[in-house]
């Protein structure tokens, strides 16, 4: 049973999919004499934390119980009161959680007071793998201070991503776009170069039909401002392709880009930064920096070569996930997923471990890993 009520309390905590961010995704489930008398999950628009809600339902069965969680409940005073008090208040024995919550505001202190308050704090560790990737980004986030970075590509099996001549058609069936779809619909926001958008005048939405606590907030480098008016990622931020405007594109240019043509972006609601980089070219490390000063837990980069070159050398990249299409492209001429000048000896290569396949069937599949960053920022 102990193993059903914490799989219950992951499955509510995954209710909180892009809607809970940039809190992490909580569930809470409340078992008095083997019945679950009281269930919760946390949206951060719903403001009330999981435990609160469960407690909420369990009413007075709640003194005695045993309360099942995905993570160390808080011990801070944030938009609601801490989650440990709730539980102290609440009269129960005993609380199971997998790990301890590395927001340096908790970091233990929520399992300290609860066994200080003679409550029964037991660590399910067996389940600390799950829940951890379950809040990847927010785990990340609190121990970085940068959102989770994952650079994604659809690919052939010759690591070619764009023919020299034409490209209409797509690398990867409907049933992988779709998967992206989901990849995009948990992450805060996503990134894209000006060469993409003129090449390909994507939208970049979340088109999973799923529900979203805030906005995908959409990001073009755009050194020099050349983001045509009439592009779709325009026209949809000004309400001209959707039904309502979005709201939600910045530009990132730099000082060489023209004044006029950035006041010409702001007055159709796009915010344009200035980032100056190396060579001239917007900096991306200036983007992560600003993105987790505003709690961004995530970001996915959907580019060209090169920018998925400038995001690999600059060590900006956490995580990768490349879709694999059954055709090879071969020549010289068609694009790699990265450009530049790459690694000039094989023992200097980029090294990605922590590898998983994702099969989508019948013939194509995904490999996502991580990187060994070592960031000098």
């Amino acid at each position: 049973m102990h193993t059903a009520y914490m799989r219950e309390a992951l499955d509510l905590a995954r209710k909180g999919r892009a809607l809970a961010s940039p809190n992490p995704m909580v569930g809470a489930v409340v078992v008095s004499d083997g019945e679950v008398v009281g269930r919760g999950f946390h949206t951060y628009a719903g403001v009330q934390h999981a435990e609160a809600l469960a407690l909420a339902e369990a009413g007075s069965q709640a003194r005695g119980a045993t309360v099942y969680l995905n993570l160390e409940p808080c011990s801070h005073q944030g938009r609601t009161p801490p989650c440990v008090d709730a539980l102290i208040q609440a009269g129960v024995a005993r609380v199971v959680a997998p790990f301890t919550d590395p927001n340096p505001q908790v970091a233990g202190d929520g399992f300290r007071r609860l066994r200080g308050a003679g409550i029964e704090v037991e660590i399910a560790s067996e389940f600390a793998a799950e829940s951890e990737k379950l809040n990847e980004p927010f785990l990340h986030f609190m121990r970085t201070g940068r959102p989770l970075v994952t650079l994604k590509t659809a690919i052939t099996l010759d690591g070619k991503i764009s023919a020299p001549d034409d490209n209409r058609g797509w690398i990867t069936s409907e049933r992988a776009r779709a998967h992206v779809q989901e990849l995009r619909h948990d992450h805060d926001a996503i990134l894209t170069g000006i060469g993409t958008v003129l090449a390909d005048d994507p939208l970049l939405t979340d088109r999973s039909g799923l529900p979203r606590g805030r906005p995908l907030l959409r990001i073009v480098m755009d050194s020099l401002l050349r983001l045509p008016l009439d592009s779709k990622i325009v026209r949809d931020q000004t309400g001209q392709v959707g039904n309502l405007p979005h709201n939600d594109l910045l530009v990132v240019a730099t000082s060489a880009s023209s004044p006029e043509r950035r006041k010409i972006l702001e007055s159709r609601g796009i915010r344009v930064l200035i980032f100056d980089g190396p060579g001239g070219r917007s900096d991306l490390r200036s983007i992560i920096d600003w993105l987790g000063q505003r709690q961004y837990l995530s970001l996915m980069i959907e580019a060209g070569s090169k920018v998925n070159w400038t995001a690999l050398e600059s060590a900006s990249v956490d995580r990768i996930f490349f879709y694999y299409g059954p055709k090879i492209l071969g020549g010289l001429e068609a694009l790699p997923l990265a450009g530049g000048i790459g690694r000039r000896r094989r023992s200097d290569a980029i090294r990605i471990h922590g590898i998983t396949i994702h099969p989508i069937p019948p013939d194509e599949f995904a490999v996502e890993g991580y990187l060994d960053v070592h960031r000098d920022y």
